[in-house]
This record gives structure tokens, C-alpha cells and sequence, in this order.
């Protein structure tokens, strides 16, 4: 921004240098040249916002820079533009590094919770995933070496408690969390202790296929284990009363979710054992001469994993297990699992698919009445005697349109015979083919008279042309045509006529013989 103004300072002076050895009033016409240069440049700088500052100072600064240190002769102004300041220039990997080394001095170890998701386990043996809560994520690392356990647990949409270094990944810039411990929260902690009970119970024999019994067929009587208040009664009464109305059913009931409810489910299936076995006197009394249970239906409608958690409890399932009774368990949906589910006799996917199954053997049969009385009804000798009518006017009413289709095929034959016929006989032939040469005959004459016409035409346009060519219409024109009177040649140009030579002018009407001068 200073360097215009002062090359265009230093070139007035110099201009003035240049002409010291002149007189006085040439160094004065130089001097305000120089004036009116600078003035000029002055001027222009007016509408540069750049040079605002510049302008206001212009004398001073230009004093300044010549005063600010002693010069070596009139023309030293001194060094003009300060030096560059020193800059501190990183590279990426550096940059990196000093990141990586300050984030693992002043984070260091953390514990941290959300959500997982991307997971993804290497064949190596590492896992790599995302930590994510609603506004943020954090790529972490759980290496093969950490002494971790039940990592195979862990998957996507699981809330977990992380414990690991915070730290930088300098091959991508990335900072992550090196994991070194592991905590399922929610859902994912129910589950831990969910496999846990399992691979217990399962340690123990309760799921055993061997020990599992069939269901009776036909079952009369039968035990419920629910809440009496809840949709899986509902359901079951309804597929119940439409399948099986006779079946009895002794309800049971308790609580299917809550504190206490798995105690209370484990009560209800003991207290239908001591009914079966005459035990539970009192309950005897009010229903009277009873016959015994056939089965217990373990049941509740759907939920999450806490909702369906007291069809987990080891108390449940030992209450299954010793059960002297057949057990369906139908806890939840198709999707749901329980440990009731493994150690009943039977399991359900739903409340409804459980009534089914119980009541199968008699829906079956009575289908099965039905079809044979259905069936009876067909060989009943009336019903066989009413098919066999119906047959008989099947048939006729047949052979009726196979008479009528008949005749109309016959029909069409001996239109076509017929038609054959007259097709080839020759009085019928000979008077197509002179129909034809008449017909021949009038198109040929037709053709003649057209070709004639046309060349007629044509001849009479081609006369036509040739008139208009010859001689003689350029001659009615008013034009001559001048000949060698010897020879006949027509002669074209004058310089080639001789003085006294022989000429004859054709015109429209005559000849005129004259000679050349």
C-alpha cells in the first residue's frame, strides 16, 4: 500500500537530480511538474479506503521514514517494509500428536454411558462401535486383550456403562475411547442375568426334552394361572368358548408383573397342585364334586423385558419344574421368551395360540362329526337318488347341444360344398374369364388412347421449342443473317470480310446481295 506513493515520490526527485545543471526556470517547470504528479496520485487515493490512513499522514510519514535514522546520502530513506515476523509451522503428525498427548494428560480414564450401535467384531478379535446419546457419538474400541467379560453380549441398541482412556487414533485424526470395562445397563443387565438363569437351569436338567409330557387330547377341566383382570384372560375365554364350551376352568389368580408377582405366580401353580391331589379342602367344598385337572396354563399378554421379568424368576420356574401337572406357558408374543417358556411342558406363542392348542383335540374332533355327518348325508340313498336326476338332466341337456352344435357343423359343410361347387363349373369359370377380357380389353384401349394422348403432347412441345429456336423467328424479329455470296458461310465477325467480297443478307422475306467496301 506504500510502495505506489513512494516510487512516485522518488521519481519527482530524481527528476529533479536529473536536472540540477539547468537554469533556474527549468528546474522550476520540472519542480511543479513533480508537484502536480504527486497532487495527482494525492487525489486518486481519495477513493481507495486503503489509503485513508495513508492520506491524513502523508507528510509525516514521508518524515518519518526519512528521519528515522541517519542516511547515507540524500536519497537513503532507510528500509521501507519491517521484516517478516518468525512463524511456527506443524505438520499433521505433529498437530496429531500434541492433540493426542494433551487429551490423554488432561481426560485421561472416564467413564462414560449410551447407546451402542455399529458394531462390528473383527475376525481378529477386536470389536470396533459407536457410543451415541441424542446429541453427540464416540467411536470406541474394545481390543482382544481386555480381560472383558461376556463381551459377546453386546450389540446394537444396548445402553451400556463404559470405563476407558480417552485417546487419539492419529492414522484418521480420530479421537476414541479405549475400552477396559463394561456395564449393561437396562434391558441389557436383565439379560445378562436372564442367560445367567438359564444356563443354570439348563445345567440342572429343568429343560430337559426327556421330562417333558404330552397334553391330554381331551381335556375336561383345566387350571389358569393370570390376572384376572388382564387381556390373556380375555383371549383364552373367547377362543375357548368358540373351540371347546364344555371345557372347565379353574382360574388361579395373581399378578403377572410387579414386585412380588413372581412368588405369587409359583403360589398359584402350587395351589392347583394341591387341588388336584385333594389338598385344598376348602377350595373342594365350593366347587364341589370335581374331577381332576388335566392341565395348567400359564399365561400373560405382552410386555417388555421388565413387564414380562416374573416369568424369569428362578421361583417360577422350580414351581413349573416340580409341577405334577402338565404346564403350557404363553407369556408375551411370538417374539417373547421366557424361562417359563423352557421349562414348561408346552409352549405358546400368545394367550389365543395357547387356548388352540389345548382345545385342538376336540375342535378336531368336532370337525371331524361334522365331516362324517356330512358325509352321511351325501350316502343317504334319497341324496344319492336327487344326484343321480341331476346327472341324468346334466346329460341331456348335453346331448340336446351336442345334437343342436352338430347340425350347425353339418350346415356350414354343405355351405362350403355348395360354394366348391360353383367354384368349378365351367359354365361359371368361362364367365369369369370373359368377364375378365372385357375387362382387359376396356383397360387396353384405355391405356392406347392415354400413351397417344401423351405423346402427341409431347411431339406438340417439342415443336414448340424448335420454333421458337429457328432461324426464321429470329429473323421475323428484325434481325438478318449475312452470308458469303460464294460459299453459304454465315459470317460472324467483320474484320474477317474482305473489301468487294461477295455478301447475301437473308432477311424474313428475301434475299439482298450487296458487296463489302
Amino acid at each position: 500500500m506504500l510502495f505506489p506513493l513512494l516510487s512516485a515520490f522518488t521519481f519527482g526527485f530524481g527528476a529533479i537530480a536529473s536536472k540540477r545543471s539547468e537554469d533556474g526556470g527549468e528546474r522550476g517547470r520540472v519542480r511543479a511538474s513533480q508537484k502536480t504528479k504527486l497532487r495527482k496520485f494525492h487525489a486518486s487515493s481519495v477513493c481507495d479506503p486503503r489509503l485513508r490512513l495513508l492520506r491524513r499522514g502523508w507528510r509525516g510519514l514521508i518524515h518519518l521514514n526519512l528521519m528515522s535514522k541517519p542516511a547515507k546520502s540524500q536519497w537513503d530513506f532507510g528500509e521501507l517494509f519491517p521484516a517478516e515476523q518468525t512463524r511456527k509451522v506443524l505438520s499433521v503428525s505433529e498437530l496429531t500428536a500434541q492433540v493426542k498427548r494433551l487429551l490423554e494428560k488432561q481426560v485421561g480414564s472416564v467413564w462414560v454411558t449410551g447407546e451402542v450401535t455399529n458394531l462390528r467384531a473383527q475376525s481378529s478379535g477386536h470389536m470396533y462401535f459407536t457410543l451415541k446419546d441424542a446429541g453427540a457419538q464416540l467411536s470406541c474400541v474394545l481390543f482382544r486383550g481386555a480381560a472383558i467379560a461376556r463381551r459377546e453380549l453386546l450389540q446394537d441398541g444396548q445402553k451400556v456403562l463404559l470405563q476407558g482412556d480417552v485417546t487419539v487414533y492419529e492414522a484418521r485424526g480420530q479421537y476414541q475411547l479405549i475400552v477396559r470395562a463394561v456395564e449393561l445397563q437396562g434391558v441389557g443387565a436383565l439379560q445378562i442375568a436372564f442367560e445367567k438363569l438359564k444356563q443354570k437351569l439348563a445345567a440342572e436338567g429343568l429343560f430337559a426334552p426327556e421330562r417333558k409330557r404330552s397334553l391330554p387330547k381331551y381335556p375336561q377341566r383345566i387350571g389358569l394361572v393370570t390376572s384376572p383382570t388382564g387381556a390373556a384372560i380375555r383371549d383364552v375365554l373367547h377362543v375357548v368358548q368358540r373351540r371347546n364350551p364344555g371345557l372347565e376352568i379353574i382360574l388361579a389368580p395373581c399378578r403377572v408383573q410387579g414386585e412380588g408377582a413372581a412368588e405369587e405366580i409359583a403360589a398359584a401353580i402350587r395351589l392347583l397342585n394341591q387341588f388336584n391331589v385333594g389338598q385344598a379342602s376348602s377350595l373342594t367344598r365350593q366347587a364341589g364334586s370335581l374331577s381332576h385337572l388335566d392341565l395348567i396354563l400359564v399365561t400373560r399378554g405382552g410386555g417388555s423385558l421388565e413387564d414380562l421379568w416374573a416369568f424369569n424368576e428362578e421361583a417360577v420356574a422350580r414351581a413349573i419344574f416340580e409341577s405334577a401337572i402338565p404346564v403350557v406357558s404363553a407369556v408375551g408374543h411370538e417374539i417373547d421368551f421366557t424361562i417359563s417358556d423352557f421349562v414348561a411342558d408346552v409352549r405358546a406363542a400368545t394367550p389365543s395360540a395357547a387356548a388352540e392348542i389345548i382345545t385342538e383335540g376336540v375342535f378336531a374332533s368336532r370337525q371331524l362329526v361334522a365331516d362324517l355327518t356330512q358325509r352321511m348325508a351325501r350316502a343317504h340313498p334319497r341324496q344319492r337318488m336327487n344326484e343321480l336326476l341331476q346327472r341324468l338332466d346334466d346329460l341331456q341337456a348335453g346331448l340336446l347341444r351336442c345334437t343342436r352344435q352338430g347340425t350347425k357343423e353339418r350346415q356350414v359343410a354343405w355351405q362350403n360344398l355348395a360354394e366348391r361347387l360353383l367354384r368349378v363349373r365351367p359354365a361359371q369359370l368361362l364367365r369369369q374369364r370373359r368377364e375378365s377380357l372385357v375387362v382387359s380389353q376396356r383397360r387396353l384401349r384405355e391405356l392406347a388412347h392415354v400413351c397417344l394422348r401423351n405423346g402427341r403432347n409431347r411431339f406438340e412441345a417439342t415443336e414448340a421449342r424448335l420454333r421458337l429456336l429457328g432461324p426464321e423467328q429470329v429473323l421475323a424479329r428484325g434481325y438478318s443473317i449475312t452470308m458469303d455470296a460464294a460459299t453459304g458461310k454465315v459470317l460472324r465477325d467483320a474484320a474477317k470480310v474482305r473489301a468487294g467480297q461477295k455478301l447475301k443478307t437473308r432477311l424474313k422475306k428475301g434475299e439482298v446481295r450487296s458487296a463489302a467496301e
